[in-house]
């Protein structure tokens, strides 16, 4: 069936005729072409360029344009579970999609404006879109050293960006800079361009093929339409609900590992593991302690799943409630921050849980470098230092003690 719906696109540079509905119906099958030799990869530290190139193909990509737009529509829930469903095969994947999903929610949230109208043809013929914002060796996050200075009738940008998750498979990158009266901009370019080197020195313990490494900009030429004015322009509740969308991309990730926990236990306890030298069953999965393991895990992936669903819902309110201006829409928004917060403080917390419990499916042969087990852990460790559970903790105390309200109004992604 999924092949079927595929070979509906007529050409790689032709406007897609997927619904919504088949892209959805095509996920099993997309995601199952993903998870093959998912761990081998990790191990070897190979970069899944070939993956890349088949999702363009496969509408995941283009979900969320609007049908205005000529693209399949989709809500901000089918995205998020579009996510989940990619990290469950491959949570590198799912996260190296972060930037190119969030362009899409921009165009959703936008859809008349002419930034939107540039961009959407490329995004319906499979242009994948990536970038970087985040530097390092500032004194505080968030803080931005890299230049767009003027010369002539173009500009050069030059500077060093860190976390450039996905770039190196995107087609359009994206990045922050300080104009010269010190104002934020952006500036928007062709992969290839010269002076933009992306590296895939990425050195951090978990999620080693998000391509989450840097990007040295030397003198790159700027042309006056490359710049991003729209930056200048997004509305507080957009850039509110887009941190929140952002965020919650990393815990559908983790929601996505704890799934692959659970297969991986399944799998695992009926395939290979044996009982314990004193076990009351002849078979692992007879054993009650192995039982009571996979059942907590399954729980735990049942309540992440949960929360993070809920959220996804709560952002499709929001974006509602930014294209038709309601008037409470303060609330509602507010409301979607709070939700991701509670979720942020406990989803962590109960995936790191399950990644640990696999082990006591069994002996000494769970923790075999070939099964590559404790990447769940180490992907999962990784991607919660971006949000730190004490932080959100700390926030929501805040709020509920005090009514303060300015990490939520500042709505910043980190």
């Amino acid at each position: 069936m999924a092949t079927t719906i595929l070979q509906k696109r007529q050409s790689a540079d032709l406007i897609s005729s997927l619904s919504r509905e088949d892209i959805l119906a095509s996920l099993p099958a997309i995601t199952a072409r993903v998870a093959e030799g998912a761990a081998e990869r990790e191990l070897e530290g190979r970069l899944p360029f070939e993956l890349f190139d088949y999702l363009r193909t496969t509408g995941v990509t283009w979900l969320r344009i609007p049908e205005s737009l000529g693209g399949p529509g989709g809500s901000a829930s089918d995205q998020i579970e579009v996510i989940c469903a990619i990290a469950a095969a491959d949570s590198g994947v799912a996260h190296a999609l972060r930037s190119h999903f969030a362009f899409m929610e921009s165009i959703a949230l936008d859809p008349d404006s002419e930034h939107s109208r540039h961009f959407v043809g490329h995004v319906l013929a499979g242009k994948l879109f990536g970038g970087a914002n985040m530097e390092v060796g500032t004194p505080r996050p968030n803080m931005i050293r890299t230049v767009l200075s003027k010369e002539g009738d173009h500009y050069r940008l030059n500077g060093h960006k860190y976390y450039a998750t996905g770039a190196i498979f995107a087609d359009y990158t994206s990045f922050s800079a300080i104009d010269e009266e010190g104002q934020p901009t952006g500036v928007m370019v062709p992969a290839g361009r010269e002076g933009v080197e992306i590296r895939d020195d990425w050195d951090g313990m978990g999620q080693r093929l998000s391509a989450s490494g840097s990007v040295f900009l030397n003198n790159v030429r700027i042309e006056a339409h490359e710049i991003n004015m729209r930056r200048q322009t997004v509305s507080s509740f957009a850039r509110r609900h887009g941190a929140v969308r952002a965020q919650l991309h990393l815990y559908a990730v983790v929601a996505g590992i704890v799934r692959n926990v659970l297969s991986d236990a399944i799998s695992y306890v009926q395939g290979q593991a044996r009982s314990a030298k004193h076990s009351a069953s002849e078979t692992a999965r007879g054993d009650h302690f192995v039982q009571l393991a996979v059942g907590e895990i399954a729980a735990i992936s049942h309540t992440v799943d949960a929360l993070v669903a809920e959220t996804a819902l709560r952002l499709d309110a929001s974006a509602a409630a930014i294209l038709s201006g309601e008037s409470d829409i303060e609330e509602i928004v507010l409301a979607t921050q709070l939700a991701n917060s509670k979720g942020q403080f406990m989803i962590g917390k109960l995936a790191l849980r399950a990644a640990e419990i696999l082990f006591d499916t069994g002996g000494g042969s769970a923790t075999s470098r070939k099964r590559n087990f404790d990447r769940h852990w180490r992907n999962a460790r990784t991607l919660c230092n971006h949000n730190p559970a004490s932080l959100r903790g700390r926030v929501l105390g805040d709020f509920y003690l005090n009514d303060v309200r300015d990490d939520f109004t500042e709505g910043r992604v980190f």
